[in-house]
């Protein structure tokens, strides 16, 4: 008989370590003494392998190291924590996957840590060492404990697929199981009107009946034939309006459902459940910043994520009907933009209540004031600031918009921090389906900010901001991310979400687990570009060739003003072109740096970019301001006039449209340099256009572009390489034409094949219907984390927004 291979337990990362020790005494005691030697603080990753880099010159011994399982264990490690004779590792052997580890220097110990027991270590950073034994803990797992998620990283994102799978397998296991879906069709109804099913079905038996009477009717009537001409046929059987509006789209939905009931397959019921008329008015969340629809780009708070809405009202609006068109039903779509009324509204609509959204017969913009108890807030105020009027506002917003609707909305979509805590409030009050969309999440932005909170909390108050986003994300029904990146970062980064599982702010709170980036929740639901405005540079009969004179005047006009600075004294040379918010993220100071230090790159090609005020007199933004005064002295420093143009925000979509094309036309590139960028709509836009494109591997752009295939990634922290990789690419484009041509195609395939607003608008509705059955039927309500985060905010978030100064309006 052959020997059975035996079953060994992994070791864990204390195991590792300690083997490493013993097999490597020598090295790992030199290696950490560096680390201690640093002194009580924080070490990144790349202080971790570079500190070994320098310990070990043998390049055999050093292999023999880096390759082992210390090797892994440091690569893998997230930080180090270090307070003599202690160093704790926050180790991450994959996406979403954490455990820790803490060495005693001095006496060469070992201990794994719990995650309660490493923050209470880092802490000591900020408090030293406490003997509070009862510090306010945050856990969701045990209201989460036995809810389904899936195991394998590479899952993340794909939530509703999971959910299917896990949900049906139950559901279906017998013809009990399956009462609650004859109950879910029956519930529906829209202002009065019955939906799907009447009283004559109210058991799964007497469904699967009437489907195949109706089958054998239907099956006999010529396709095309309208509903209304066999609607009391089917009517006397049980069913409604909504199943379709010719027979054969009633006759491919009822099939959908005699599929699903008699061999059950999550896919066949995903399609059927999205076809399911659920979703007639939506509500939109986005409060802060200069929300309209022209003259607001560039304005502080205002850019990328005002876009991506108005794109995807539009697209929403267009698939909302067209199913209700294909459903059989004469209903009117609703859907509203909520944001703030600015009555000081700086020369834009930002002071109308109620503006349509231009494009769309049904979709508006609804504008509530910030109110306090002194009266309405007249003038605009940071998103970092708004969190003492949101209770108030969500009060207002629900008064307002179900005036408007005349009832409830169906659907809720809440935007960034703020418009993601509103949500959550009027979700919650009007039991309805809640969509959470992070589009940044700031804590991933500013590294220790949570650790360091205090230092940033007067300027910023990320005391608010985090508590806010561990409440919205732990109350929506579910969450779209623009990429896998935002959710679960990559091998060596931490995603966005993942970097809220676990985090301590000091004499706050203690975050134990707060979200699970395995939970069904999450999915990735990718934007595009709006293809009326970005569409490619060949495409002559719509390119608006009327704006390039003014496009010319933009770029080359000599006279220095409010929206152009610099001279480019060669026109003729490819432009290298960005545009962007004037803030420290964006890191467009880094790129004119990175271009100014390389001989070769200024030699090739110009530099120009779109960006805020060049007048540090015009901002209001602490930010900006010292992004404007850093772009003067690099000009000035590196002698850059001739070669770089500095042009204020445009507000001008139609001509930033072209303005892409314009640079493809003369063989340019786009660049997006950002330290970080959760998504990067202007990448997708510039790749639509056809303009190559290089953009941060930080973030979503690394998922957008396949490197020398369809864009390049480029890494801000190594500014050398950056500008080498795009002198090379222009110089290869010179020499062969044929290269600039191929990544340019390549863009566009991949624009085709993953980003666009029509993708988009049908995935969307489909999670909607699906979630909102799963919400029916099940308990993925999760009462309990609702009552738990109730809790939470009463109890912490109120008290931390009292120390929020309130704005003050200058006087009249």
């Amino acid at each position: 008989m052959a020997n059975r291979p035996k079953l060994t337990r992994i070791p864990s990362m204390r195991d590792r370590v300690e083997d490493t020790l013993s097999a490597h005494r020598n090295e790992i005691v030199a290696l950490l003494s560096r680390y201690v030697a640093q002194g009580k603080g924080i070490l990144q990753p790349h202080d971790l392998l570079d500190e070994l880099e320098k310990l070990i010159t043998d390049d055999e011994a050093r292999l023999a190291l880096s390759e082992g399982p210390f090797g892994e264990v440091l690569k893998s490690a997230q930080e180090a924590i270090i307070h003599p004779p202690f160093v704790a590792l926050a180790v991450r052997p994959r996406p979403g996957v954490w455990e820790f580890v803490r060495v005693n220097v001095n006496e060469l110990s070992v201990e794994q840590l719990s995650v309660s027991e490493y923050l209470g270590f880092k802490e000591e950073l900020v408090d030293g060492r406490s003997n509070d034994r009862y510090v306010l803990e945050l856990d969701f797992e045990p209201f989460n404990a036995n809810f389904p998620r899936p195991t394998r990283s590479s899952s993340i994102g794909n939530g509703v697929q999971f959910l299917n799978r896990h949900l049906s397998s139950i559901m279906f296991r017998n013809k009990e199981s399956l009462e609650p879906l004859v109950d879910f069709l029956r519930a529906h109804t829209y202002k009065g009107h019955a939906l799907m099913l009447n009283d004559r079905i109210q058991s799964i038996p007497k469904l699967q009946s009437a489907l195949v009477k109706a089958e054998d009717k239907l099956s006999k009537l010529p396709t095309e034939t309208p509903y209304s001409e066999f609607e009391y046929v089917l009517q006397g059987l049980g069913f409604e309006r909504g199943w379709g509006d010719t027979a054969e789209h009633v006759l491919e939905m009822m099939h959908l459902l005699l599929d699903t009931l008699q061999a059950p397959d999550p896919s066949t019921l995903e399609t059927f459940l999205g076809r399911v008329p659920m979703v007639f008015n939506v509500v939109i969340l986005s409060p802060h910043g200069y929300f309209g629809q022209a003259n607001v780009l560039g304005l502080p708070d205002t850019g990328g994520q005002v876009v991506y809405i108005l794109d995807q009202v539009r697209a929403l609006e267009n698939e909302m009907i067209r199913r209700i068109k294909r459903q059989g039903l004469n209903f009117t779509p609703r859907i509203l933009i909520v944001t703030r009324l600015i009555p000081d509204a700086k020369g834009t609509t930002c002071n109308q209540r109620l503006e349509r959204v231009t494009g769309t017969e049904h979709s508006h913009i609804l504008r509530v004031p910030f109110r306090s108890e002194n009266g309405i807030l007249r003038k605009w105020i940071s998103r970092f600031d708004v969190w003492p009027y949101l209770e108030t506002f969500a009060e207002d917003v629900a008064g307002e918009i179900t005036a408007e609707l005349q009832g409830h909305p169906d659907f809720i979509i809440g935007n960034y921090s703020d418009g993601n805590l509103v949500a959550s409030l009027l979700a919650y009050k009007m039991g309805v389906t809640q969509c959470t969309i992070a589009h940044a999440l700031e804590k991933t932005k500013y590294p220790d900010s949570d650790i360091y909170w205090k230092k940033y909390d007067e300027k910023y108050h990320f005391s608010c901001q985090f508590t806010a986003d561990l409440i919205a994300m732990n109350s929506a029904d579910f969450i779209i991310t623009s990429t896998y990146q935002e959710i679960a970062g990559t091998k060596n980064t931490v995603g966005q979400y993942e970097s809220h599982s676990s985090f301590t702010l000091p004499g706050l709170y203690r975050v134990v687990h707060g979200i699970n980036v395995f939970d069904p929740k999450f999915n990735i639901v990718s934007p595009g570009a709006d293809m009326s405005i970005y569409f490619p540079y060949f495409d002559k009969e719509k390119r608006l060739t009327s704006l390039h004179g003014s496009i010319e005047k933009l770029l080359f006009d000599p006279e220095q003003n409010d929206e152009h600075i610099g001279l480019l004294n060669d026109p003729s040379k490819p432009i290298l072109f960005s545009m962007a918010r004037l803030d420290h993220v964006k890191n467009l100071t880094g790129l004119v740096e990175s271009y100014a230090k390389n001989a070769k790159l200024r030699e090739l090609v110009n530099l120009v970019l779109v960006a805020g005020y060049n007048d540090v007199k015009k901002s209001n933004d602490r930010e900006e301001i010292v992004e404007i005064e850093k772009l003067h002295d690099l000009i000035k420093e590196y002698n850059l006039n001739g070669q770089f143009r500095w042009l204020s925000s445009q507000t001008n979509r139609a001509r930033n449209g072209e303005l892409y094309r314009y640079v493809a036309d003369n063989g340019g590139a786009f660049v997006q340099p950002a330290l970080y960028e959760a998504f990067g709509l202007t990448v997708v836009e510039a790749m639509t256009c056809g303009l190559p494109t290089f953009a941060t591997i930080h973030g979503g752009p690394a998922e957008i572009i396949e490197h020398g295939i369809s864009g390049f990634h480029i890494d801000p922290y190594h500014s050398e390489q950056m500008a080498g990789l795009m002198a090379d690419f222009f110089q290869r484009s010179k020499d062969d034409p044929s290269h600039w041509k191929r990544i340019s195609d390549g863009g566009l395939k991949r624009i085709y094949e993953r980003y666009t607003w029509n993708i988009y608008s049908e995935r969307l509705m489909t999670l909607t219907g699906v979630y909102g059955f799963w919400k029916y039927v099940s308990k993925l309500e999760r009462l309990e984390t609702r009552r738990y985060l109730e809790m939470f905010y009463i109890l912490q978030f109120r008290d931390l927004v009292k120390t929020v100064p309130r704005a003050v309006d200058d006087p009249h």
